[in-house]
């Protein structure tokens, strides 16, 4: 079991070319299906069967994992068996039956518009000693917003990625998936500062291209971005508690409140299935629920 858990590392690293990150995680639900079957008496994985993937699962239940842990973790063996299926190292696939909970769509907290505005304000108001780091901030925070990219896609940028002209930042996401991402007139000011007052002095040999620096001058890591986005919401009275990837939730659901359409989002987000971003459908439709109820007298 260890020797094919191995090789299916290998094969999510090297042929589906998934993030460092995305491979732990598929790692650790797998090692906890094979574990469950060893403690049940099984020797190989051609012994899987369904019964054992939904023993597991209710296991996992009884002990107080979420809806949505239970639902990803469904997916990490049916994807597994099936490459286990693929590769001939089982004779049919036993995941191919076994359902999945349904997540719960809940709401996750965003930033009003007010909000984001006061918390790019105060940011910049911050660095207008133009030092560095403060201008480095804003011209972070001004892009998670504009953008919607993931926290992981930010610190990857190079400068290169950054076309000034057109205002579109060019993305490789999740897969290695390129996208381009367009931003407005105000990340671009925030970037074009950076770039020409705090890039210049705060990079150190190692850099690289890198677009983005931490305070040594070599390419800032997302632990240092998601402190530096918790730290600035908190400053915003009245704000939920948020990190970068609430930002990302705020960014789409404040496009779809304003009109786009959902494959717009769906492109500019880099999400494989528009199911994913239907999650905001749901965000908007209940803000309209919950302000509906507070105004209208027969609510």
């Amino acid at each position: 079991m260890a020797r094919v858990l191995a090789d299916y590392e290998r094969h999510l690293s090297s042929e589906r070319d998934l993030s460092s990150h995305t491979v732990r995680a598929y790692r650790g639900d797998l090692l906890s299906l094979l574990e469950h079957a060893s403690r049940l008496g099984m020797h190989g994985v051609d012994e899987l069967d369904l019964r054992t993937l939904r023993s597991w699962l209710a296991k996992q239940q009884t002990m107080g994992k979420s809806r949505t842990t239970l639902a990803r973790r469904a997916t990490a063996a049916r994807v597994f068996t099936a490459w286990l299926a693929r590769t001939g190292r089982i004779a049919s696939d036993p995941g191919a039956a076994l359902g999945s909970p349904k997540r719960h769509k809940s709401l996750p907290p965003v930033l009003r518009a007010d909000e984001a505005a006061e918390l790019i304000r105060a940011a910049t108001d911050l660095a207008d000693d133009g030092s560095p780091v403060g201008l480095r901030d804003v011209a972070m925070l001004e892009l998670l917003y504009a953008t919607g990219i993931r926290v992981g896609e930010l610190v990857g940028l190079d400068v290169d990625d950054i076309d000034g002209e057109r205002r579109v930042v060019r993305v490789l996401g999740k897969g290695r998936k390129e996208r381009s991402a367009p931003y407005g007139t105000p990340a671009s000011r925030a970037l074009d500062r950076w770039l020409r007052l705090g890039r210049p002095a705060l990079v150190a040999e190692g850099a690289g291209p890198a677009l983005f620096l931490g305070a040594r001058g070599r390419r800032i890591d997302p632990r240092a971005v998601r402190e530096l986005v918790h730290r600035r919401v908190a400053q915003v009275p009245g704000a939920p508690d948020i990190g970068p990837h609430g930002l990302r939730h705020t960014a789409a659901t404040h496009l779809l409140e304003g009109g786009a359409d959902l494959r717009s989002v769906q492109e500019l987000l880099g999400h494989a299935s528009l199911a994913t971003t239907q999650l905001y459908t749901h965000v908007t439709t209940d803000r309209l629920r919950q302000a509906y109820r507070q105004a209208h007298p027969r609510a």
